[in-house]
């Protein structure tokens, strides 16, 4: 039997290394894998290039390693919680490559899929394609780094001819993932809106770090129900559902069938 259970968060992450490049899980503050983030942190790998849909908030999930000064470069496609995030890129500390949601998504699934690259249509005649894109200030208000003009070519004849641009996928040293149950060998279920990003993060990973709420035997989850095998994961560590899980916007409205109060929350955190 291949058993790929690590006794804790801190050895499972232990030989990351200054610098690595990591694609890390996550959707808003929905299935961010925060035992392994603070694990991270906690042993002070620093110099990382991270690949996520975004940075978290100021003091939980990805935002805590950008707090301590550990994260280079970050690979997103939406940056707006993060006042730190704010003052690092524009001050010239950070650098981003902005990349639209359903591209970022599609570079991670290449990746895992051994797939080069692809063409799409999203960004074309903007300066995703074109370039221009500020990466890096100088932090005297001046762009350092800029991002590249992008391969553009069109596909169709007549009136179905588009144009669309180049997208190289995205292969990463490690992934970190956040699910709410797996198996020893890997297996892994993710709940509602963790979803989203989780899976394609491990699957962009050379070596993926699962940690999951509740890790059953081999035979238990039902192979209908897995959202992704066993073969993208390579150690995975059990973490109990005793986590602190954040939500990222509280809000009241009013019901419209009884025009009373409730509690509207936003609570993405409940797609750990």
């Amino acid at each position: 039997m291949i058993d790929k259970t690590w006794g804790s968060a801190a050895e499972a992450v232990a030989d990351i290394p200054d610098g690595a490049s990591l694609a890390v899980g996550g959707f808003g503050l929905s299935g961010n894998p925060i035992a392994l983030i603070e694990a991270l942190l906690a042993q002070g790998t620093g110099d990382l290039s991270i690949v996520s849909n975004n940075c978290g908030v100021d003091d939980w999930g990805l935002g805590i390693l950008l707090n301590a000064k550990r994260i280079r470069k970050m690979t997103s496609s939406y940056v707006g919680e993060n006042k730190e995030f704010e003052r690092q890129f524009l001050s010239g500390e950070l650098e981003l490559e902005l990349t639209p949601q359903g591209t970022l998504a599609e570079k991670l699934r290449a990746g895992g899929s051994g797939i080069a690259a692809f063409y799409t249509q999203t960004g074309v005649g903007t300066q995703v394609a074109e370039g221009g894109l500020p990466r890096r200030y100088d932090g005297q208000g001046g762009i350092a780094v800029a991002s590249p003009a992008k391969d553009v070519r069109t596909f169709g004849a007549g009136g179905a001819a588009r144009e669309y641009v180049l997208e190289e996928a995205i292969v990463t040293d490690f992934a970190l993932v956040h699910a709410l149950r797996g198996d020893r060998h890997g297996n892994l279920v993710f709940n509602k809106a963790a979803r989203n990003f989780n899976p394609l993060a491990a699957m962009a990973g050379r070596v993926c770090i699962a940690q999951v709420q509740e890790l059953v035997e081999p035979g238990e989850l039902d192979p209908d129900s897995i959202h992704l095998p066993g073969i993208y994961v390579h150690r995975i560590v059990e973490v109990g559902s005793d986590l602190d899980k954040r939500i990222e916007r509280r809000t009241v409205t009013v019901a419209p069938s009884t025009g009373s109060r409730t509690d509207g929350a936003r609570e993405m955190s409940e797609g750990a």
